[in-house]
């Protein structure tokens, strides 16, 4: 599975951004799609998941203001996130794996990455 993610940019504190993450060969069938992002000096941390693609988690910090969401005509994995807050910024990742559920928010439990996009939250 090759992915790609999309859909970042600068915005100001309360917008909006939709972040998508396409499987350019093969579909998520089976897989678990994972959204980390990594700000700088600091480590990959998880964002959200969706587990084999139905079974959706979050990270407590995005919880209530990020939806993850699957296109399956666009086959994409898509993340929408609302009222950001300039401690969103960072570079954003979405992974695929055959991975367990203990390990989804783990980035050793994905095979498969995309090259990140950057949001930028500004106060």
């Amino acid at each position: 599975v090759q992915l790609q993610a999309s859909g970042g940019g600068s915005v100001q504190a309360g917008d909006s951004l939709r972040l998508s993450c396409a499987a350019s060969e093969g579909t998520f069938s089976g897989y678990t799609v994972g959204w980390f992002r990594q700000a700088p000096g600091k480590e990959r941390e998880f964002v959200g998941a969706a587990f084999r693609t139905t079974q959706i988690y979050y990270d407590d910090s995005v919880k209530g203001r990020f939806t993850i969401s699957r296109d399956n005509a666009k086959n994409t994995i898509n993340l929408q996130m609302n009222n950001l807050k300039p401690e969103d910024t960072a570079v954003y990742y979405c992974g695929a794996g055959r991975t367990i559920l203990s390990m989804i928010r783990s980035s050793m439990g994905y095979n498969y990455w995309g090259q990140g996009t950057q949001v930028t939250v500004s106060s």
